[in-house]
C-alpha cells in the first residue's frame, strides 16, 4: 500500500521482499475482514486508521477490480454484563466516527440471523464491516504499483542497513542478492520489523508473535450465517469468530496464543477444540466434519498500538511496525500517514502527470454468473478447460496467473483458488505443475510449493541422469 501510494510521485521506488512472491507472510495470514472500527480504543492510532482505512479500501478495491463485499458484523451479547460492554463499545466507536451503529435485540436476531444461538440476547450491529480477499488485494496492489514504476525484488532478504552520510543515497541496504542505495527507507517488515530496526541501532520495541489458528469450512455452509459474528472481545483478542470470506467458504477462529517462534505456523488439536467450542456457543449447528482445512498465522504484536514514526536517531528511516489486526483494513490509511511522514522529513513529492489508478478486473469463473461464464468460454475455449473442479478454475486462469507473476503453486493458489477446495489439489496439482513449467520454461522438477526447498517432485529424469 505504501509503495502504491508513493508511486503517484516522481520517485524511484524499490520493494525488497525476502520471499519468492508477495503475500507469503503476514499479509496472507488474516481473516480478510475490513473492520468498521468497533473494537479499538477511541484514542488509539489503530482506531483512527481503521475507520479511514475502511473508507479507502472501498475506493481502492473499485480501482483495482478486487471484490469487496459489505456484509456487516454483529458483536453478540449473551448476558447483562455483555450488554453493558456493548454499550461502551458503541460509545467508543461513535467517538471514532463509525457510522450507523445499532444495538439490536433478540427479535431482530431471530429474523436476521436465524442460526445464531438462542442464548444470544442482543448484538451491536455495524453495517460497514466488509470482506475482501487479502491475497488478491496484495497482488493487485503490487501489479498496479509496478505499472506506475515501482520495482519489485523478491527473494531479497535484508541482512544489513548502513548509514552513509557522505552520499546522496543515505542508506546502504545489503540483501541476499545485492546491495541497494536509497535516501529514504520504510520498514514494513511485519514479523521481522524489530530485526530491521535493530540493524539501524533501534531497540526500543520487540515483535512478539501471537499465533492464531483458523479453520475453513466447506462451501456448502456458505449461507450458514448472514453477517460476520464476533463475541464480546477479551483483553488481547477479538475472540473466536464466525467469518464470511470473499471466496464463499466460512471460516472459524482464530485462537490467540503468544509464541516465541516467528516461524511456528503449526496447528493443534487443542486449538481445534478451543475454536470449535467457541463458535458453537454462537452457532450450535457448526460441526467439525464441515472443516476442510486448517492453517495458522502470526500477528506481529509490538504493544497495544501500531508503531508508525520517523526515526530521529536514524534520519530517513520510517518504522511501520506492530501492524496486527486491523492491519489489513488500515493499510491504505497507513500508506497516507507514511507518505506524510516522509514529506515532513525532507522527501520532495512532485506528482506525476499520469498515474494509473485503475487495472482491468481479473476474470475468475468462480465469481461469474453462469451465463457470463458460458459467453466467455464461447469466446475463448481455454476458459472451458477446467483444471480445478472444486473451485471452478480453468487452465487459462492458471496461465494468466503465471503471466501476472506467479512462480509457485502457492502463488497460483492465492491468485486463482486452484488447489484451495475440499480435495486440496489432489485432482489438479499435477496439471497445474505442467502448466507452470511450460509457461515459465522450467522443468517440472523445478516447480515448488513456495520457493526453494519446497520442490514437489524429486528424482526425475534430470536428477537420475
Amino acid at each position: 500500500s505504501v509503495a502504491r501510494e508513493l508511486s503517484r510521485y516522481k520517485l524511484r521506488i524499490a520493494v525488497l521482499e525476502k520471499e519468492i512472491e508477495p503475500a507469503f507472510g503476514v499479509s496472507k495470514s488474516n481473516s480478510g475482514i475490513i473492520h468498521p472500527g468497533t473494537q479499538n480504543h477511541f484514542q488509539s492510532l489503530k482506531g483512527r486508521l481503521c475507520v479511514r482505512g475502511n473508507e479507502l479500501t472501498r475506493v481502492i478495491a473499485g480501482e483495482l477490480g478486487v471484490d469487496f463485499k459489505e456484509v456487516g458484523e454483529l458483536i453478540v451479547a449473551f448476558s447483562e454484563d455483555d450488554l453493558n460492554r456493548l454499550m461502551q463499545i458503541k460509545r467508543d466507536a461513535e467517538m471514532l466516527g463509525v457510522p450507523r451503529l445499532e444495538i439490536v435485540g433478540r427479535g431482530w436476531l431471530v429474523r436476521n440471523e436465524p442460526n445464531l444461538s438462542r442464548d444470544a440476547v442482543a448484538a451491536l450491529y455495524a453495517p460497514t464491516a466488509g470482506i475482501i480477499s487479502p491475497y488478491r488485494l496484495v497482488y493487485d496492489l503490487c501489479e498496479n504499483a509496478e505499472k506506475n514504476g515501482v520495482e519489485f525484488y523478491p527473494g531479497h532478504a535484508v541482512s544489513a542497513v548502513h548509514r552513509r552520510n557522505s552520499s546522496p543515497r543515505g542508506f546502504e541496504i545489503v540483501t541476499s542478492r545485492g546491495v541497494f542505495g536509497s535516501r529514504f527507507l520504510i520498514n514494513c517488515a511485519g514479523l521481522f520489523a524489530d530485526e530491521i530496526a535493530g540493524m539501524a541501532g533501534i531497540f526500543d520495541f520487540k515483535i512478539h508473535p501471537r499465533k492464531g489458528e483458523e479453520f475453513i469450512l466447506d462451501k456448502k455452509k456458505r449461507n450458514m450465517t448472514r453477517y460476520l459474528l464476533f463475541p464480546v472481545p477479551s483483553g488481547n483478542s477479538k475472540g473466536i469468530l464466525v467469518i464470511k470470506t470473499a471466496d464463499g467458504n466460512p471460516m472459524i477462529g482464530p485462537t490467540a496464543d503468544d509464541t516465541g517462534d516467528k516461524y511456528d505456523l503449526s496447528t493443534s488439536d487443542e486449538g481445534f477444540r478451543k475454536v470449535l467450542s467457541g463458535v458453537k456457543k454462537m452457532v450450535p449447528s457448526i460441526d467439525g466434519s464441515d472443516i476442510i482445512a486448517y492453517f495458522a498465522g502470526l500477528r506481529p504484536v509490538a504493544g497495544d498500538d501500531f508503531i508508525i514514526r520517523h526515526e530521529n536517531s536514524f534520519p530517513g528511516l520510517v518504522t511501520v511496525a506492530g501492524i496486527q489486526s486491523p492491519g489489513l483494513t488500515c493499510a491504505p490509511a497507513i500508506a497516507l500517514l507514511a507518505v506524510d511522514i516522509l514529506k515532513k522529513h525532507g522527501l520532495g513529492l512532485r506528482k506525476k502527470s499520469v498515474f494509473y489508478a485503475h487495472r482491468r478486473k481479473t476474470r475468475h469463473l468462480f465469481a461469474m454468473p453462469l451465463a457470463q461464464a458460458k459467453n466467455l468460454i464461447k469466446k475463448d475455449r481455454a476458459y472451458g478447460d477446467i483444471v480445478c473442479r472444486c473451485e471452478m478454475v480453468s487452465a487459462q486462469e492458471v496461465r494468466e496467473a503465471v503471466e501476472r507473476g506467479a512462480k509457485t503453486l502457492d502463488g497460483i493458489k492465492f491468485r486463482t483458488r486452484a488447489q484451495a477446495g475440499r480435495c486440496h489439489g489432489s485432482f489438479c496439482t499435477t496439471r497445474i505443475m505442467k502448466i507452470l513449467a511450460e509457461e515459465s520454461g522450467i522443468a517440472v522438477t523445478a516447480v515448488t510449493k513456495r520457493g526453494e526447498g519446497t520442490e514437489i517432485v524429486k528424482g526425475g529424469r534430470e536428477e537420475q541422469g
